[in-house]
């Protein structure tokens, strides 16, 4: 076990070294850079000369070559300086380890409830297979699944924001100020918890189609598997052969889903937080991204593959424990 895990952590450091190399490749080759598109309207206008621009490049060190400028960046890496963000001005470590919290926050909330809801759902619909409740299920999952984020978070806020007025429009809390107290700590809680509430009924809605799926697939399997007839022969009730014996096998395919949840829960959900104008760092990601903020882009993106090799990693470690059988010897 202890060889494996070193070995993959070995293999991790080439292939954030590739990712590294390929990300900073493809963002120097977005047409247009920082500088052209902060000041793009008083370059049409003639407003800034092709001096000034040669040495706000120079500055920001978009006029070096794509090999210098990453070298540049690698080098600061290994010394702990990720940069400073253009956009944001401000150092990049900074901005991602303040704003992460906060899309960790609903992201983990999210997730609970997307296991707790789906499997379930999964397990009933293999259950009662071509069943009135299996096509309802079905057909819920499936249109969570086809609609597109920004229209639903949309649709969400126009109805129970907008027209029903039961939840705030946008933002993280209210233009209300608290008083430094315990009541008044306890107040901003419940105010900003009450603020992301559509925004995590959105995440759930759009995720619980893909986990209750595998989990209503991998269980009509198990469930046709000769070891379940043998239990149900040696009269085992409905309920051992379904949550004892079939549930823990349904578990290995859905543990696969563990490397994209790691990630999934520091790294923010870009379009949810910008519809809701939530101060997250998916948010903070999309802004760089429209804008080509290269240091915050390159470290955003470096430490969500960090996040994924580590969730593959666990993934892989969490399959001896939900099957015995597995053995991991390389």
């Amino acid at each position: 076990m202890i060889n494996y895990i070193i070995k993959r952590l070995l293999l991790s450091i080439f292939i954030l070294f590739a990712v590294s190399i390929l990300l900073y490749i493809l963002i120097r080759l977005i047409p247009q850079n920082f500088v052209e598109q902060k000041f793009a309207s008083q370059i049409a206008q003639g407003v800034i000369k092709q001096e000034d621009i040669d040495r706000m490049l120079k500055l920001y060190g978009l006029a070096d070559s794509i090999p210098k400028g990453y070298m540049k960046w690698l080098s600061n890496v290994f010394h702990g300086d990720l940069g400073m963000s253009f956009n944001f001005g401000m150092p990049v470590q900074e901005i991602i380890a303040k704003d992460m919290w906060i899309s960790f926050g609903f992201s983990f909330v999210a997730t609970i409830l997307q296991f707790i809801i789906a499997i379930p759902l999964g397990i009933h619909s293999a259950t009662h297979q071509y069943g009135a409740s299996d096509y309802a299920v079905t057909i819920f999952t499936m249109m969570g699944i086809s609609l597109p984020t920004f229209f639903l978070a949309s649709l969400l806020l126009s109805v129970f924001s907008k027209s029903l007025g039961w939840f705030p429009y946008q933002g993280l809390v209210s233009s209300k100020i608290f008083e430094d107290s315990f009541a008044g700590k306890v107040d901003q809680f419940f105010d900003m918890a009450w603020h992301l509430i559509l925004p995590i009924v959105t995440l759930v809605i759009l995720s619980i189609g893909g986990l209750m799926r595998h989990t209503r697939t991998n269980m009509l399997e198990v469930l046709n598997a000769d070891y379940i007839r043998t239990a149900r022969a040696k009269g085992c009730s409905e309920k051992t052969v379904i949550y004892k014996h079939a549930f823990r096998n349904t578990m290995i395919p859905v543990v696969t889903m563990l490397a994209g949840i790691l990630p999934g829960l520091f790294s923010g959900a870009m379009i949810t937080e910008e519809v809701f104008a939530i101060p997250g760092i998916g948010r903070k990601a999309y802004k760089a991204t429209t804008v080509g903020d290269i240091p915050f882009i390159m470290a955003y993106n470096m430490f969500l593959s960090i996040l994924t090799i580590i969730g593959t990693l666990l993934s892989d470690l969490a399959y001896a424990l939900v099957d015995p059988r597995v053995k991991i010897t390389k």
